[in-house]
Formats: structure tokens, C-alpha cells, sequence
């Protein structure tokens, strides 16, 4: 019996596309399936269509089964996609205005740089860390753990990248205040106070919260914020145009008119302003401020910064008295490379021991100025992993990796890459949709 030349056409796409696939996913034993997908379309030996079940099965029985199962092949389908290529997301916080802002729904895709594959694989569908009905409640299982692994994208992450990531901070949560950073909790009132009236509880990497940057260091790039300009290997980067600082306007006293303030897309939330002394303050971009140093009331415009170094530490990376940086004057911070090496000291101990302890998992202590690693007397370390440094565009209302630190790879999600709704929920009906930013690109 002669096989027709379509189903050697058909065999052909349909193996080339099934071994990409595999090469792709990196799960080789499923090339063994080859032999079955020939012996479909050219062989036909195996007699599958020949098979019959000779069980009378109920008419509402049968139907309520192919009910089922087309729901859970379009569940299924849905999750492929999510896992795989895009998913959506939401901006929570305005860390990033005027780049994106506050009710902005995002598409973010998991192509950009490679899909990781889920670490923590078993759990509710469609849920993140807590159950839909229950914000207490976890909706995944930890009794299944697969190792970090990242499928071929279509490239890496690269400078000004709005990358959305698991927040690095969120290994470990206080479940009564979920909003607030364990750490930084634990720095303020004691690790012993928090565990002691709050149910502290501890989440895998994949299962931490979603949080959205500019990435602004790669792994090797040497970072410095001099008066809240930044600086990459001591070149002055690419200033991005919805970039915002703070800025002290003067005015002769009088208050600029809402007009204006619609002119120039000044937002009530943006602002304080001090009646004694006719002044605001503003969160604005560069073409912003100059706006305003046009409008006729206005006396001084002041670009503000952080200059109070001895306090500094205490709220910024890496929270030590020898490093004295403050948001807007930072650095000069090396980001780790995977397989670069760095000498270790007491000194700089504390810019790379969360790297060390937590996201590379090695025992790490500090004995008589002769630091240890797996019980071994060291002098220097070798990276794992690569390692990026993000920033909010709202410079001066972000916690960002000036707050704690570095982004291991196996925390980065995807690439945001479309705003597809946004929605202003301080207004109603039409008017709280934001229109010229749907579908809007994200650069």
C-alpha cells in the first residue's frame, strides 16, 4: 500500500516542529516518542483506530464529559501560555510613574529572555501565593521542588529593560503584615519582637511577589549615582524621558492654577505645598520642570537629593557604617557576574552575604575576622549566578535594589512589554478609563 506524499509532508513539519520543542524544553527522553508520530502518519500499523470499547456509556454521561474535558484542555492551554510565553500583571504601587502608572495592566512576556520553568509546580491554578478567598491561605504545596531552570529566549536582559522579577526580600514574610518587608521590620524592632507576636512564614523563589524595575546594572557593570544622576561603568547612561526626581518649586505666592496644572499633567498625589512659604513640592520629569520654570508665578525650581550620608545606612543597601550612600549619591557598587570572583573582606562582606547565604544556599560566618564558608576559611568567592541592579523611574518614591540589593537570575519573570488596560480607580464610570494608554508599548 502506497503512502500518500501529504502524509510524509505532514510527518516532516510535525517532527521538526516535536524536536524543536524538545531541544527547547531540554527533556530529551521525549524524542522516544518519534517512532509513534511515523508509525501515525506513514506506517499505520499500530492498530489504535481499530480498538473499540463495547461499554454502553449514558448519553448526559458522555456529554458531561466532553464538557470537561474541553475545559480542561482550554485550562490547560491557558496555563502553557501563562508558563510559557505572556502573562499579565498589575502595577500596584507608582514606583515607576510616569513609565507606568498606578492601575496599569501589563502583558508581560516570558519569550524575552526565556520562560523559566515553575520551581514550585504544584498549586492552585491561576493563583500566585495565597487562595482567592483566603489571603491567609497558601495556594501552592512546597512537597514537590524543581531546580532553577531558564528555557532559550529570544535574548538577555539589557539596559533600561522594565523587567518584572520576584521580589529577592520575599524569601520570608510577617503573614499579619504582608504588605511591610520582614527585614526591614526585623532591622527596625528586633528579629526576636517579630517572631515573637507575628506568625513569620517563608516562601519559595517563584512564589514571592511580583515586583516591576528598569534595570539599570548588568552582571559586570560597575554602578554610582552622583546627585542623582546615574552612572554605568563611569559613563553617564541613557536618561530615560519619564524619568522623575524631586523638585522644590518657589513661587511669588501664589498657587499655580489647576489649568496649568492640567497643562502640564501635574497629579494631586505628585505634590505637597506649603501655603507660608508658596512652595511645592513635586515628583516631575525633565520636560515637566521645565514647563514649570516657564509659568509666570514661579520664582526657583530646585532639583532636591539625599545629601545626609551618616544616617544614610540604615535604610539603604547595604546597611553597613562603611558604606554611607544615599539614594541620590550611591555607589560605587560592582554587580556580580556568574564566574567572576571577588576578594572577600570583613569590610565588604555585607554587599555580597545575602548572596552567598540565601541565593546561592552556603553557610557563611564571620569568626574572629576570618570569614567561613561551608565550614572553610576564605578569602574570595566565585559567583553562581548572574546578578542585575534595578531602579524605579519614580526616583524618589521606589524601593528598589538601593533598598536591597541585587536581582538573582533565577528571580527575573519576564519582560514587560504592553500596557493593554489601565484604569484610574479615583475616578467613575468611562472617565476611570485611560484611554491613550491602552494598548500602549512599554519603553
Amino acid at each position: 500500500m502506497s503512502v500518500p506524499r501529504g502524509r510524509y509532508i505532514q510527518f516532516g513539519i510535525v517532527t521538526i516542529l516535536y524536536t524543536l520543542l524538545t531541544v527547547w524544553l531540554g527533556v530529551y527522553w521525549l524524542l522516544a516518542a518519534l517512532p509513534l508520530i511515523f508509525d501515525h502518519y506513514i506506517t499505520r500499523w499500530l492498530p489504535i483506530k481499530k480498538l473499540k470499547i463495547n461499554v454502553k456509556i449514558p448519553l448526559a454521561l458522555r456529554e458531561t464529559a466532553e464538557w470537561l474535558g474541553a475545559i480542561l484542555s482550554a485550562l490547560l492551554f491557558v496555563l502553557l501560555i501563562r508558563t510559557l510565553l505572556i502573562e499579565a500583571y498589575t502595577i500596584p504601587t507608582p514606583s515607576m510613574e510616569q513609565s507606568l502608572m498606578v492601575g496599569d495592566y501589563l502583558f508581560v512576556s516570558k519569550l524575552s529572555y526565556g520562560p523559566r520553568i515553575p520551581i514550585t509546580p504544584l498549586g492552585f491554578p491561576f493563583t500566585h501565593n495565597t487562595m482567592p478567598f483566603s489571603t491567609e491561605k497558601k495556594s501552592y504545596s512546597e512537597k514537590m521542588q524543581w531546580p532553577y531552570k531558564r528555557l532559550a529566549g529570544f535574548g538577555n536582559i539589557q539596559h533600561n529593560d522594565v523587567v518584572v522579577f520576584n521580589f529577592p526580600e520575599g524569601d520570608t514574610v510577617v503573614r499579619e503584615l504582608p504588605e511591610q518587608n520582614y527585614y526591614n521590620l526585623t532591622r527596625n524592632y528586633g528579629r526576636r519582637t517579630i517572631h515573637s507576636q507575628y506568625q513569620v512564614i517563608s516562601r519559595p523563589v517563584d512564589k514571592r511577589e511580583n515586583f516591576v524595575k528598569r534595570c539599570i546594572g548588568l552582571p559586570g557593570d560597575t554602578i554610582e549615582l552622583r546627585h542623582t544622576e546615574v552612572f554605568i561603568n563611569g559613563e553617564p547612561s541613557i536618561e530615560i524621558s519619564s524619568l522623575q526626581h524631586r523638585y522644590y518649586v518657589r513661587t511669588n505666592g501664589e498657587k499655580i492654577d489647576s489649568a496649568s496644572m492640567a497643562d502640564i499633567k501635574l497629579r494631586t498625589a505628585q505634590q505637597s505645598y506649603d501655603p507660608k512659604l508658596g512652595s511645592y513640592v513635586f515628583s516631575l520629569t525633565r520636560s515637566q520642570a521645565e514647563q514649570v520654570v516657564e509659568l509666570p508665578n514661579i520664582r526657583s525650581i530646585t532639583r532636591l537629593e539625599n545629601m545626609n550620608r551618616k544616617l544614610a545606612y540604615s535604610s539603604n543597601f547595604p546597611y553597613s557604617p562603611d558604606y554611607q550612600w544615599t539614594e541620590d549619591n550611591y555607589g560605587r557598587l560592582l554587580v556580580p557576574k556568574k564566574g567572576a570572583t571577588v576578594r572577600l573582606t570583613p569590610t565588604n562582606l555585607p554587599l555580597y552575604k545575602r548572596i552567598i547565604e540565601s541565593y546561592e544556599k552556603n553557610v557563611l560566618e564571620l569568626r574572629d575576622s576570618i570569614i567561613y564558608i561551608n565550614n572553610e576559611p576564605r578569602i574570595s568567592y566565585t559567583f553562581g549566578m548572574d546578578y542585575f541592579f534595578m531602579l524605579g523611574d519614580n526616583r524618589h518614591n521606589s524601593a528598589d535594589s538601593r533598598v536591597w540589593g541585587f536581582v538573582p537570575e533565577d528571580h527575573v519573570v519576564g519582560k514587560a512589554v504592553l500596557v493593554w488596560l489601565s484604569v484610574d480607580r479615583a475616578k467613575g464610570g468611562l472617565d476611570r478609563f485611560r484611554w491613550n494608554r491602552m494598548f500602549k508599548k512599554i519603553k
